[in-house]
Order: structure tokens, then C-alpha cells, then sequence
């Protein structure tokens, strides 16, 4: 196959950025036909949150359109001209939290990530699985800038239309290639269990996954972090920055473990960096006393009502479940080498562990597949695996 560089193709999108051409693309969309390709940019690393800073849309019969949603007050006539449609992403859960916070929400998907995934390919990123299908070469430059800047630059819009309209083209090669290894009805379920899948809530104390922070130990070092990360945080939404660009995670865990003094010591703390370590040094200050005063004291971490050890812990403390967990894994690895699927496509590596950690009480197929289907296992990962670890099950009874 030939491979083209992304400079010599010609992509003619346009950008929206007010109303009426807003009512302009979505009636093009409308008049297009097939399935819709949508991807979205974001500012991760940059800004506080995970907004969407462009929204790209392309189907066959109309241009890609660019959207810039820090123009525009809503996505009405958007979700309307597509609503109904297929939309194609890619790796569509890092991208569908984001569309929906601004009314952009697919009724039917095909994640062209996943299928791949599922398909077995080496390599599944969009460039990789472009080139590989499509003889292609993208340029991914820009895939991690700051898209909240403005103007954005003629060539990162150049990038951001051409990944989206190539994507029809891709899904039709993966759909067949899905086909052709008989794989179609995992895809559609995974694909369905994504779309549904909930917005994982933010937890009551999030301040405790500080990287790092399980080095600390003493409730007033575990006070002193609490209050340093919620100063963070705080300035944070106020300059709408991500938290870590102000001070890191890092810096936070050894205030905290040095627990200074004075602002004087904290400021001579060469551990404590960031570049708003220094020009916010009395908010810090503030943090610190506050950690250092509170009653408030943080307890051990509140146990997960799911709660499983760590499966590395298992052959001394729990061998059983060890050696349950080794043979059904070793039984599921040569499965998924036979379905050319990765394992942890095929099962979960926490589902695996939580079957084999609290495994049915008559070990039976069937037990085996309620089991899995609690633990959100989709119709066609019970139908392969579910026979398997019963019978791992019995090879150990």
C-alpha cells in the first residue's frame, strides 16, 4: 500500500464560531449521508477541567465543520441534525463526558479505538490504524497542545479536520475487518456498553489520590495535604489552570511529610516547587497552619465497601484464591490468543479477580456467569469466559 503524508491532502473545512453558521452546518449535516464522524479537543494539562475547546463533525456530503464552543451559547441545532445518527469516535470515552456537558450526546456509536482492540491490531491509535487501513500518514503534532488558546492556529485546525473526516472511511474498513473475524456483535456491545456507561461521581475526600500521598502516614501530615490541595484546587477554578501546573502533586506530599516550621522554612523547602510555589507562598503558609491547627483530623482511608486485597498479597495471605486466580488466568490468556483479542478485552482484569476472589458457591456455569454479570461482564465476554473459569474452578475442586 501506498502511504500519502497528510500534506498533500486537501481538507476543506470551515469554522463556526456564531449562530447562524452554526444553523449553516447543522442543515449540511442533515443533507449528508452515513454515519458521523465526531472528535473533540481538549485543554488537559492546561486548564482546570475537561472541557471541550473544538468540536470537530464531518459526514459524507457535507464538509468538516470545526465548532468553537467558547463562541457559541448552545449545541441545539447540532444535536439535532445528528442526534439520530451514528456517530463515529475514537476512543469515544475519553471524548463523550466532555460532548455531553454541551448537549451532544450519541443515541447509537462505533468507536473505531475499541474495535481495534478487539480485532487484535499491534498498534491502535488513530494515526497507527489510519495508516495501516487507509495508507495514511497523520502528523499527531498537536495532539496535546493547548486548544483553549485563541486564535487557534491554521494548522492545528488543519489537523483537527482531517482526523475527523477520515473517519467514515475508517470505520468501514474496521466494520469489515470485524466481519470478516466474526466479531461484529462484541464490537456493537462493547460499543453500547461505553455509550451507557455512567460518569464515575467524584469521590467525598478526593484530595486522598495525591500522587504519592500514601507515603504519608501521621493524621497531621494527612491534614497538612487535605489543606494544601484544597488551596490548590481553589485558586485552581479561579484561573481556571489545571492544579497541576501550579504546584504538583509532588510538592504538596513533601510539605507535607517536612511539615515546615515557618513560611520562611516552606519557602527554602527546595522540594516544594511549581511555578506558583514562590508568588503564592503565603496561601501555602495559610494551608499549612490550617493543617497544622485543625481538629479535623483525616482517619485511614475509608475502606471500599468492595473492598479485595491486592492480588499480589494473595499467595502468602489468601493461596487459594491464588491459585484459582493463576489457573483461570492461564485458561483465559490461551482463549484470548485463540480470539486474537487482548485479555483484557476479553475479561477485565478486575472482573477476572473478583470472580476468582468471591467465587460462586457451586462453581457452575451458570453461577459462574451470574457472577460475571453483576460484576457489568457484557452477554458476549460471559458466553466465552464463563465456561472456562468454571472449569478452572473444577480442575482445582
Amino acid at each position: 500500500m501506498t502511504v500519502v503524508e497528510q500534506s498533500e491532502l486537501d481538507t476543506d473545512w470551515s469554522l463556526v464560531t456564531d449562530e447562524a453558521a452554526l444553523e449553516r452546518a447543522a442543515d449540511a449535516l442533515a443533507s449528508g449521508a452515513g454515519p458521523v464522524g465526531v472528535d473533540a479537543e481538549r485543554a488537559s494539562g492546561f486548564r482546570y477541567g475537561s472541557d471541550a475547546y473544538l468540536v470537530q463533525v464531518f459526514r459524507r456530503g457535507a464538509r468538516p465543520f470545526l465548532f468553537d464552543p467558547t463562541e457559541l451559547e448552545t449545541f441545539a441545532p447540532l444535536a439535532e441534525a445528528i442526534g439520530d445518527e451514528e456517530w463515529i469516535l475514537h476512543a469515544a470515552s475519553q471524548d463523550i463526558p466532555c460532548l455531553s456537558a454541551i448537549g451532544l450526546q450519541p443515541t447509537r456509536l462505533f468507536d473505531t479505538e475499541l474495535a481495534a482492540r478487539l480485532l487484535g491490531y499491534e498498534r491502535v491509535g488513530l494515526g497507527a490504524i489510519v495508516e495501516s487501513l487507509l495508507g495514511i500518514s497523520l502528523e499527531k503534532a498537536h495532539s496535546a497542545a493547548d486548544w483553549s488558546q485563541r486564535p487557534l492556529p491554521e494548522p492545528w485546525l488543519e489537523y483537527a479536520a482531517l482526523d475527523v473526516a477520515l473517519l467514515p472511511d475508517l470505520r468501514d474498513a474496521v466494520a469489515q475487518d470485524l466481519e470478516a473475524q466474526g466479531k461484529t456483535e462484541f464490537a456493537l456491545q462493547e460499543f453500547e456498553a461505553v455509550r451507557t456507561r455512567p460518569d464515575k461521581p467524584r469521590g467525598p475526600e478526593p484530595w486522598r489520590k495525591l500522587s504519592g500521598g500514601h507515603a504519608l502516614r501521621s493524621p497531621r501530615a494527612l491534614a497538612i495535604a487535605r489543606e494544601l490541595w484544597l488551596a490548590r484546587d481553589e485558586l485552581a477554578r479561579e484561573r481556571d489552570v489545571a492544579p497541576g501546573r501550579l504546584i504538583p502533586d509532588s510538592s504538596i506530599v513533601a510539605a507535607a511529610a517536612a511539615n515546615p516550621r515557618s513560611k520562611g522554612d516552606l519557602a527554602r523547602l527546595q522540594t516544594f516547587r511549581g511555578r506558583a510555589s514562590r508568588p503564592e507562598i503565603d496561601r501555602w503558609w495559610r494551608a499549612i497552619l490550617n493543617g497544622k491547627t485543625t481538629e479535623d483530623l483525616p482517619g485511614p482511608k475509608p475502606r471500599d465497601p468492595d473492598f479485595m486485597p491486592h492480588h499480589r498479597g494473595w499467595p502468602q495471605r489468601h493461596p487459594e484464591a491464588a491459585a484459582r486466580l493463576a489457573a483461570a488466568r492461564g485458561a483465559l490468556e490461551a482463549e484470548a490468543e485463540r480470539q486474537r483479542i487482548p485479555l483484557e478485552n476479553l475479561l477485565t482484569p478486575d472482573t477476572l479477580r473478583r470472580v476468582v476472589w468471591s467465587p460462586p458457591g457451586d462453581r457452575s456455569t451458570a453461577a459462574v456467569a451470574l457472577r460475571l454479570k453483576e460484576l457489568g461482564a457484557r452477554d458476549w465476554q460471559i458466553g466465552i469466559t464463563a465456561p472456562i473459569i468454571a472449569a478452572a474452578f473444577v480442575d482445582l475442586a
